[in-house]
């Protein structure tokens, strides 16, 4: 095993070393790296145990997932708009269409084809990111329509990797199993995602100061394999349980340094994985599917352009956004890797097929900083051949689709309520379901038997079951009561309330419709525990209902309960807020328009340091507008023409693409060679010199003798008749022979012996 992780180790490392120096991504390297240590290049594996390489790849895609999902956040989802969910949505649909078409004209199966959709629908976030990094794209507008389409693809391919693995052990395809499968799913995400952030906060939050970098290591660790765990028992895959974790630890303040922690472990079994994907390629195969290779990555590269290009465009972004968004998606990535991994696996996908995809995804991989070349030609290009009429129609739409409107009160209030509606009756199912399987039966034969000893078998029956009741109800209460009647004197339902008769009517019947599913809910715990007519069954479970409706110490756990979970999940914004630079708010009001913002950090050598924003001329020269000046956290919004630039300074510009890009080339324009510096870069040096007979230092204080300001040195000790006296007070004099030890800059010491006050 040693070996075998030594050859993987030194074959990724040289062959990413390669690859950097050439500028391509490192995961390619790694497939690489799998190349030359598998058994088809070499002739025999320089691998002893697979199964071994196996496992580690294994666990390296539950960290690699891991990783995503500290990365991925819901409540960003969320904030992001119509854009990333129609766009992303598009091209899942269109792409998934267009494999699943090129399979079965290919001869492939109805499950190989499937597969094949599932792998192309999905753009690699790794590589994306990269190539934006490296082209220095980062500030652009469509960079963050691309990362917000990413997060979106990224939850649907955890979403479809459940969906496949139950499709694998079926062996067909089912309408109705697939929808619950799909409600199952969201049930398990709803439930672990809610619990997860009413718990996991508070718990990092009361022990952090215990918390160092090596226990925080370790316990992150531990909870995304707990959740492996849980996601594995309640029948999901084991990479759905790391995604899950990392995106409840995504919203605690603690999400960046567990990023921190966890990269260098992702980074070595993300590696392993890589490599082993590597090891399973036939360049054999290649070449005799050399045809198939060529039509998918056509198809991937066409498909992506247009299908990202289109649903960019139909969420309101303009012509040059969407295009630039379709160029930069051109690629398919690691899930499909997993996902191809998991298909041969199973044993339900081709051979061939996982290297075929592998090798789809290496081409496409390699060509996605060309292709994104090509988004500003391809615009101009449309821009001059598209009719005046269509040009127009573009443009109407866009502006039609920014236009920001007051939402519905309607609208406002259903959705509040079916939120509370469905995560209550989650949470509230997931405990009955727990009580009654555990607690429930426990309390019948232990409980009962111990009273049996003091009371009749029948009265300690009955005691029992009448406790077993309370508690669950006890437990379920606060959910109840949010499924019953939260939000019921909400701003919302008062003005739809006074809006007249009509508004009334229709208040009262939804709010029937709630008070019904509450008597379901008490009705469920009631009959597991009681036997009763239904004419009973529905008049106790009301009368509970409305008791838990009208109950203060009920009202007041519900909102309780709810204030911990809000604060646990905007704490990790509300401390970024403090360090935001500019406000969400004022971001998204710029959608509209071919203008968004970026902020830069003056670097110490710039050419801008000292100067006032008038002198350099900013606005004239790049055409950016200086929105925000960030100082040590001070910030200066809107600065005059007298404002001066300092070094670290954080600037707030808002500008179009073009401007952006002139004022980023103006800033490293203005940074001076380092040869200019590096002369005058003098390092601090421990010295010491003796003050003889007749120097200009005898009888002066260490105040008196200026050598703090004149030398830039700090006296740190005087060595007098043998004795040291360390870090002396500045009122200490000196005297003949002292040897006098100081720190600072040589040659600025030098300089100040060599002055008129000595010998």
């Amino acid at each position: 095993m040693i070996q075998d992780l030594c050859v993987i180790m030194l074959t990724a490392g040289i062959t990413s070393l390669l690859f950097k120096l050439f500028k391509q991504p490192v995961v390619l390297g790694y497939i690489v790296a799998g190349l030359i240590a598998g058994p088809y290049v070499c002739g025999q594996s320089w691998i002893g145990d697979i199964h071994s390489v196996d496992t580690w790849g294994e666990i390296g895609v539950l960290f690699l997932l891991f990783a995503m999902g500290l990365e991925f956040s819901f409540k960003k989802l969320l904030q992001m708009g119509s854009t990333a969910l129609i766009a992303a949505g598009t091209i899942v649909v269109g792409m998934m269409s267009s494999g699943f078409l090129i399979g079965r004209l290919l001869g492939w199966n109805e499950i190989n084809s499937l597969f094949l959709g599932g792998m192309l629908c999905m753009s690699s976030t790794t590589i994306v990111f990269k190539a934006i990094e490296d082209m220095n794209l980062g500030s652009h507008k469509f960079a963050k329509v691309v990362f917000g389409i990413l997060i979106v693809e990224d939850l649907f391919a955890v979403v479809l990797m459940v969906l496949l693995s139950s499709i694998a052990v079926k062996q067909k395809f089912e309408g109705t199993e697939m929808l619950m499968e799909i409600g199952k799913l969201v049930a398990y995400l709803v439930l672990w995602f809610v619990v997860g952030i009413a718990v996991i906060p508070t718990f990092l939050k009361r022990f952090r100061r215990l918390l160092n970098d090596e226990t925080l290591t370790i316990f992150a660790i531990g909870m995304c394999l707990g959740m492996v765990l849980l996601a594995m028992s309640a029948g999901f895959s084991s990479a759905l349980g790391a995604f899950v974790m990392g995106s409840v630890l995504a919203e605690t303040i603690e999400a960046e340094r567990i990023e921190h922690l966890v990269q260098p472990i992702k980074n070595v079994f993300g590696a392993i994985f890589f490599v082993s994907v590597g090891m399973m390629i036939n360049p054999g195969l290649l070449l005799k599917y050399w045809l198939p290779i060529v039509v998918i990555t056509i198809v991937v590269i066409v498909g992506q352009i247009v299908f990202a290009s289109l649903g960019t465009l139909l969420s309101g972004q303009s012509m040059k956004v969407s295009l630039q968004t379709g160029f930069s998606l051109v690629q398919i990535g690691e899930f499909a890797f997993i996902i191809a991994n998991f298909g041969q696996s199973a044993g339900v996908t081709d051979n061939s097929l996982y290297p075929i995809v592998v090798a789809v995804s290496v081409i496409t991989t390699f060509l996605t900083p060309y292709i994104m070349r090509l988004a500003d030609p391809a615009e101009r290009y449309l821009q001059s051949h598209l009719s005046p009429e269509i040009l127009l129609f573009i443009e109407n739409y866009t502006a039609r689709r920014n236009t920001v409107t007051s939402g519905s009160i309607w609208n406002t209030y259903i959705k509040k309520i079916a939120t509370t509606v469905i995560v209550s009756g989650i949470i509230t199912a997931f405990i009955f379901t727990v009580y009654f399987q555990f607690v429930n039966p426990f309390l019948l034969s232990r409980a009962a038997t111990w009273l049996g000893h003091l009371l009749s078998d029948d009265t300690a029956l009955l005691v029992v079951k009448v406790s077993s009741l309370v508690i669950v109800l006890g437990l379920t209460s606060p959910f109840i009561y949010n499924v019953s009647t939260r939000y019921r004197s909400s701003r919302e339902a008062i003005s739809l309330w006074n809006s007249g008769n009509y508004q009334k009517a229709w208040l009262m019947g939804l709010q029937l419709l709630r008070l019904l599913i509450g008597v379901v809910f008490v009705s469920y715990a009631i009959s597991r525990i009681f036997t009763f007519t239904s004419a009973m069954l529905v008049g106790i479970s009301m009368l509970m209902v409305v008791f838990i409706m009208f109950s203060r110490s009920t009202r007041r756990r519900s909102q309780g309960i709810e204030a911990r979970f809000n604060q646990n999940l905007t704490a990790r914004e509300v401390s970024a807020k403090k360090r935001q630079v500019i406000g969400r708010q004022f971001v998204s009001s710029l959608q509209a328009y071919d203008i968004h913002i970026s902020d830069f950090t003056v670097p110490a050598e710039s050419a801008f340091c000292g100067k006032t924003l008038g002198q350099l001329n900013i606005r004239k020269d790049s055409g950016v507008s200086i929105v925000r000046i960030v100082r040590g956290g001070i910030f200066t919004n809107i600065p005059g023409g007298g404002k001066h630039v300092y070094p670290g300074d954080q600037m707030v510009v808002a500008g179009t693409d073009e401007q952006i890009d002139r004022f980023r080339q103006m800033l490293e324009g203005s940074v001076k060679p380092d040869t200019e510096y590096n002369d005058r870069r003098a390092h601090v040096a421990l010295e010491n010199f003796t003050i003889e007979a007749g120097h200009a230092l005898i009888g002066q204080t260490i105040m008196q003798s200026g050598i703090r300001d004149k030398a830039r040195c700090i006296v740190m000790g005087i060595q007098r008749n043998g004795q040291y006296i360390m870090n002396p007070e500045p009122s200490l004099t000196f005297r003949q022979d002292d040897t006098v030890l100081v720190a600072g800059e040589t040659d600025r010491l030098l300089s100040f012996l060599e002055q008129d006050i000595e010998l």
